[in-house]
């Protein structure tokens, strides 16, 4: 397979709470049932124990935690593309220069920026359990946010409706892009 054949990355993107890692991995596995091969990656998965421990005490990461984390984050997706395999990744990606460090290893990366209003995600978070994640980090999150400009190759899809719809909406969004 040639670097032609393997379709841009994704990321999907968007604060704690918003349904990354649950999107993403039915995205992920809506693609690969296209004839896509696709695989999820949970960026969570890729912290170091340290960020862990920090969230956990309910301590936001700074800029210089994030980097070796975005780094290796980088590094997975471009050893997924270099595979063969669309790799799909869920990241929170809060600011610009966070998906630009990605971008750097995935020029062509794609992101599906899942959107939300404050009131639904601290609801949802209220009703899970996060490994490290305190939802006392939420306002946090949306503090740091910056939504995706016209220039990212980004969808922003509503997080209202079923993992079904969001999924439909972002590979509808997919097919214009990656056509």
């Amino acid at each position: 397979m040639t670097d032609r054949d393997v379709l841009p990355p994704v990321l999907v993107m968007g604060v704690s709470g918003s349904g990354k890692s649950t999107i993403g991995q039915a995205l992920a596995d809506a693609l690969a049932e296209q004839g896509q091969p696709s695989t999820f990656v949970d960026a969570d998965d890729l912290h170091p124990a340290a960020n862990k421990e920090k969230m956990r005490q309910g301590t936001p990461l700074t800029d210089e935690d994030r980097w070796p984390w975005l780094d290796a984050c980088a590094a997975r997706i471009a050893e997924l593309q270099a595979s063969g395999h669309r790799c799909v990744m869920a990241n929170s990606a809060l600011r610009r220069v966070y998906r630009d460090r990605l971008r750097a290893a995935a020029p062509d990366l794609v992101i599906a920026f899942l959107d939300g209003s404050h009131e639904l995600i601290a609801d949802r978070q209220a009703h899970r359990h996060h490994e490290y994640m305190p939802s006392s980090l939420l306002d946090s999150q949306f503090a740091t946010l910056e939504r995706p400009e016209p220039d990212e190759a980004a969808v922003a899809v509503s997080i209202e409706g079923s993992v079904d719809d969001t999924v439909a909406t972002i590979t509808s969004a997919l097919s214009v892009t990656s056509g």
